[in-house]
């Protein structure tokens, strides 16, 4: 039998990904998207697949067109006798210069674009009579007509200036400038036909310009309202406070669902006879952390409550009603794994349909559900629920490739932390592991700060490479983190690195007693907020106990953070405005304890970062630089918050590897001991 090999980098890029499942409605097949990339030629392309929810081999329905050609957001018609997918083709000798909505029957043939829209398609939703679309487009909101939209879009490609000018709150959104002078319409289009009717023209109406999406909006099952979230608010702002209303596809009216001073209002979803709505609500007024929770309003009354309020976990969208009204089904984490739960409204009551691992995302219909749910084991694989039973795999995409290596085992411990609370760690061992032998400690420390990492596949910190090169990965969800309850994740607001720093070192010495732990070969590293973390303990730990770190993508100082295009949450998270209260920002931002700073570090950032800009990045490495601290930057020119292409990842990981391995005493000194022998 050939001895299995460890998992690399090259092996990671070869992995072929799912997306989220869309049931036909006899619940016998379910269509997703399939994305491949190619270390080679540095590009993605994406296709269609069909699988059968009784198993058995999987069908391509969409071949991609090459490399960078990509065919997303598959949905299955409510007669069954279409799919509708977004894509930039080529079709009778136009190209599409913006995405664009195509339709395709299920078994085969050539796709068909349903109309031209200029602005390009963001997202859609099918009519429960299948004759018709709902999608999303950026527009300009004073413009009447889609011939006037296209005019306006082909004499702004043309122009010759370059400037962004605006007046807006809102003009940026995680590693692009939102369309200049545009804002996002909900739209109809007849599939048959191809004729497009902008449903909020003449309307001071809009959606969130924070990355738009179908969650947003849903259509009656009479086809005759769509329910959509909006901020109702004069200056549209990142943390104002949605409502939902509803508008009448034939006339246009417009009718106020739900709204409260006090609550966030996202993802409407109509109850199966229309009689209701469910949605996600947030008590933003109590604090800007309050989870989403599960609530429901009656379109009649405008009468509107939370189902969830006893229950303390987070509500996430989609929400899906089981067909007797019932019950809603969604996802909602819980202790470092997410599950597809079933919410029983008459007794207010969770259950868990399908335990992760990690669930990704999920569909039903005719009683049979698919879900896509990943683990540290394995990347992303999609089952069936059939009513009776036990989930059944309906594909094998990766199980050839991945068969041939050796993965690491996982697990979770307990470990007690600040304030005396338990936190978890998860552990992530090198293949092989011996107790009897020594290892060197990599923490992995999360971003957010408010997610979590748990038994979950991740591509941008992947830890079964992260152990195959011989280390015991640790990731501890530190306090702030989710999925162990609000009071938890709220602990650490205004007092940003404290109790985090406390968990991270608790994990730290529990670490350090194990006997197959050297001592001497301690790391920590981190992105996001993990960056930050990582450039806090810098300040903040004693040297010599961590050998070196790696911040990817962290804050170092919060008064220049405030070129990111989250800025309006900054005070709501340390507690105050910096021109109010600078002692209080400067309390909890790495920079000013950059004195206390003396361990060698990597410091990776991308330019296109616009959630945590990359000056902040240039700015660490300048200042350890300054102070002759060893260092390293990998700066990126076309990469955001992550690093998502094939040959800057493998550069990535490359970089990482070196840097610890540059810094590891025991390396080090075997390395020494082998130049003198030489010599």
């Amino acid at each position: 039998m050939a001895r299995k090999k460890n998992f690399g980098v090259e092996d990671l890029w070869k992995i072929e990904r799912l997306g989220a499942p869309s049931l036909s409605p006899d619940g016998a097949q379910a269509v997703c998207s399939l994305t491949r990339y190619s270390m080679e030629d540095n590009k993605s392309s994406s296709s269609l697949w069909l699988l059968s929810t009784l198993g058995g081999k999987p069908r391509a329905l969409t071949q991609a067109g090459g490399l960078d050609s990509k065919d997303g957001q598959p949905l299955w018609s409510p007669r069954g006798d279409q799919i509708a997918f977004v894509a930039k083709r080529e079709q009778e000798g136009a190209k599409d210069e913006e995405a664009q909505l195509y339709v395709i029957a299920p078994d085969g043939g050539e796709a068909r674009r349903v109309a031209k829209v200029a602005t390009g398609v963001l997202a859609f939703k099918w009519f429960p009579d299948g004759k018709r679309i709902a999608f999303l487009s950026w527009v300009w909101p004073k413009l009447k007509g889609e011939k006037a939209q296209a005019k306006q879009h082909k004499a702004f490609k043309e122009r010759k200036e370059t400037a962004y000018v605006t007046s807006e709150a809102v003009y940026r959104h995680w590693d692009h400038n939102l369309p200049m002078d545009r804002v996002v319409h909900l739209h109809v289009v007849d599939v048959a036909s191809g004729k497009v009717t902008d449903l909020f023209e003449g309307k001071d109406l809009e959606l969130t310009r924070g990355g738009p999406d179908a969650l947003t909006f849903d259509i009656a099952p009479d086809g005759k309202r769509i329910a959509f979230a909006h901020d109702p608010a004069a200056e549209k702002r990142l943390d104002n406070r949605y409502a939902l209303s509803e508008i009448e596809v034939r006339t246009g009216k417009v009718k106020l669902l739900a709204q409260h001073a006090e609550w966030d209002m996202q993802t409407p979803r109509y109850h199966p006879e229309g009689t209701h709505v469910a949605f996600t609500a947030s008590h933003q007024a109590i604090k800007h952390t309050m989870p989403s929770q599960l609530a429901v309003v009656e379109r009649s009354s405008g009468d509107w409550g939370v189902l969830s309020a006893t229950w303390d976990h987070e509500v996430s969208a989609p929400l899906k009603w089981e067909d007797d009204g019932q019950a809603i089904l969604f996802g909602a984490e819980q202790r470092g794994r997410k599950h597809l739960w079933r919410f029983d409204l008459p007794d207010r009551r969770a259950e868990i349909v399908f335990e992760g691992g990690n669930l990704n995302s999920f569909d039903k219909a005719a009683g049979t559900t698919v879900v896509v749910s990943d683990s540290v084991q394995y990347p992303g694989r999609a089952l069936a629920l059939l009513p009776g039973e036990k989930p059944l795999r309906i594909e094998s995409f990766n199980d050839e490739l991945l068969g041939g290596f050796e993965f690491s085992r996982h697990e979770e411990v307990i470990i007690k932390g600040a304030q005396d609370d338990e936190v978890q760690m998860w552990l992530v061992y090198p293949p092989g592991f011996d107790p009897k032998k020594k290892y060197p400690v990599m923490h992995l420390i999360h971003g957010g700060p408010h997610t979590a990492f748990g038994d979950s596949w991740h591509y941008r910190w992947n830890h079964q490479v992260f152990a195959a090169e011989g280390y015991v990965v640790a990731c501890v969800n530190y306090h702030g983190s989710s999925s162990f309850g609000y009071a938890f994740l709220d602990s650490i607001t205004q007092r940003w690195g404290e109790l985090e720093l406390q968990d991270v070192e608790a994990g730290t010495d529990w670490l350090l007693k194990k006997p197959w732990v050297d001592k001497k070969r301690i790391f920590a590293t981190g992105g996001s907020y993990g960056g930050y973390m990582v450039a806090w303990m810098n300040g903040h730990v004693a040297p010599g106990r961590y050998q070196a770190y790696v911040c990817h993508a962290g804050c170092f100082d919060w008064v220049g953070m405030f070129a990111d295009d989250a800025y309006d949450w900054h005070a709501k998270e340390l507690g105050a405005w910096y021109w109010n209260d600078i002692a209080k920002v400067h309390s909890q931002s790495p920079h000013a304890h950059a004195a206390n700073m003396s361990t060698p570090t990597l410091v990776i950032h991308g330019a296109m970062d616009y959630r945590v800009p990359d000056a902040q990045g240039l700015a660490y490495y300048n200042t350890l630089k300054a102070m002759r601290v060893k260092s390293r930057l990998v700066w990126f020119p076309d990469e955001n918050h992550w690093i998502l292409k094939p040959r800057n990842s493998k550069l990535w990981y490359g970089e990482f590897f070196d840097w610890l391995k540059n810094n590891d005493p025991t390396l080090n000194k075997a390395a020494t001991k082998a130049r003198s022998v030489k010599n």
